[in-house]
């Protein structure tokens, strides 16, 4: 099975990427530094990127992504197709570019080995970190381009200027480190990566990031079992809960940054979870133990939490309803073929007087019921499914199952904001898939050259 063989295989010197794999990886940089890809040249830059990067992997054995290929051709060409009945069919263009690269970046990764797919994996939890770090920096030192002040509260965003969609991606990778972690446990740069990344997670106070990864987890535990699991995602929780601990105090605007105790709490946690991920078992299951229930004993008694993150303890969100009622209201309208890509945008009225109007619904499931109606939502259905299968075949393993989990991750979190409009998570996505794909046939030995016999003239 491609999962068991990958968890055999530690990146070492001297495994090198293929080209095109490095384009895609450099495709999902560019995407975290051009604001997720959200903005025209980010998008263009980032597609560029993937499609180049296909040109180059047409010319290497073929991998096993033929039916997503599919799947997502039938989705670009409905969306093409509802743009045309509107009488704009370059209103299709963005959805055909996300799922070109979607299917693009999982063909490319696809005809990766072993090894090549054990470093790309390391490398997108190297990216991950990078993120994370960036937005815990932006709250303690109050950047504000690496930061959104919102409802008084100052929430990491890092060079992808969205909370939501860093917690998302984050969330995802977090998961995925685990997994790594559990296939090298010896490893403590993979334990203080899924640590910054957790601690990541936290600082964007976002609270469809935090279900996603919880989500996450869960599912890890299914595919990789829940004592490996627990193994070292106890060490990792525990030391992210003292790290964002100490950022809390940090964390309101009104109040001034409280840089040393930030610092200190992230190199305290860091430590923790180092020094935990060597200890045996028993002291390891003991100390997570005692550490989260005196975490929870400190919260309750901690009257002042509230008042210091006020809504985000909150599952209410009163714009995000209106949204959604708006857009069921388009559904009713338009059930079979939907307004047209790039047409959902609602106005509502808020309880407390006046209206607004978005341009998102915050749930990508439910967007695309509105633009394309049905008929593209069953679409996208196939797409998942035909992603399933891939991902089905390559059963096994520590890595397979992080990757199921991150996506996991992805999917939950879809149904809570508009990731799929960011090439970042659509790239990720791509590689995600790849990864917990079976690995591709071994190319069959060249037939031996004719050589004269003792019986056969020369």
């Amino acid at each position: 099975m491609g999962g068991i063989e990958l968890d055999r295989v530690v990146p070492r010197d001297g495994v090198s990427l293929p080209h095109d794999l490095l384009l895609v990886l450099a495709a999902v940089t560019a995407a975290v530094v051009a604001q997720g890809g959200y903005y025209l040249p980010g998008r263009l830059l980032t597609t560029a990127l993937v499609a180049f990067a296909l040109v180059l992997a047409l010319r290497r054995p073929t991998g096993s992504g033929t039916p997503l290929s599919v799947a997502c051709a039938a989705l670009a060409a409905w969306a093409v197709l509802r743009a045309l009945l509107g009488g704009a069919v370059t209103d299709a263009l963005p959805t055909v570019a996300a799922v070109g690269c979607l299917a693009a970046t999982a063909l490319v990764a696809q005809r990766a080995d072993a090894r090549q797919r054990a470093l790309c994996a390391s490398v997108l939890v190297g990216i991950g970190v990078l993120v994370a770090v960036t937005g815990w920096a932006a709250v303690v030192w109050r950047t504000p381009s690496w930061s959104v002040v919102a409802d008084g509260l100052v929430r990491a965003a890092s060079t992808l200027t969205y909370p939501n969609a860093a917690a998302a991606l984050l969330a995802a990778l977090a998961v995925l480190a685990l997994a790594l972690n559990a296939a090298n446990p010896r490893s403590l740069p993979l334990a203080g990566a899924g640590y910054a990344l957790v601690v990541g997670v936290g600082a964007t106070l976002s609270r469809a990031g935090l279900l996603a990864l919880v989500a996450g987890l869960v599912a890890l535990a299914i595919g990789n079992g829940v004592r490996p699991s627990l193994r070292h995602a106890g060490p990792v929780g525990l030391g992210a809960l003292i790290a964002l601990g100490a950022l809390t105090p940090s964390i309101p605007v009104a109040e001034q940054a409280r840089t040393g105790l930030a610092v200190s709490g992230l190199v305290v946690g860091l430590a923790v979870t180092l020094g935990l991920s060597r200890v045996r078992p028993v002291v390891r299951l003991t100390a997570v133990v005692v550490g989260f229930a005196a975490a929870g004993v400190g919260a309750f008694l901690a009257n002042d939490l509230g008042s210091l993150l006020g809504d985000r303890l909150s599952t209410s969100s009163p714009d995000r309803a209106g949204a959604t009622a708006a857009a069921l209201d388009r559904v009713a309208a338009h059930p079979w073929v939907g307004v047209g890509p790039g047409n959902g945008w609602f106005d509502f009225s808020r309880p407390t007087g006046g209206s607004r109007v978005m341009r998102y619904v915050h749930d990508e499931y439910l967007q695309v019921l509105v633009e394309l109606g049905a008929i593209g939502l069953g679409l996208v259905l196939l797409v998942l499914a035909a992603a399933a299968v891939a991902v089905r075949r390559g059963r096994g393993g520590s890595t397979w199952a992080g990757a199921v989990a991150a996506l996991v991750v992805l999917l939950v979190h879809s149904g809570f904001d508009f990731l799929w409009h960011l090439p970042v998570i659509v790239v990720t996505a791509g590689l995600l898939i790849a990864l917990a794909s079976p690995l591709p046939a071994a190319p069959a030995p060249a037939a031996a050259a004719d050589v004269p016999t003792a019986e056969e003239p020369s």
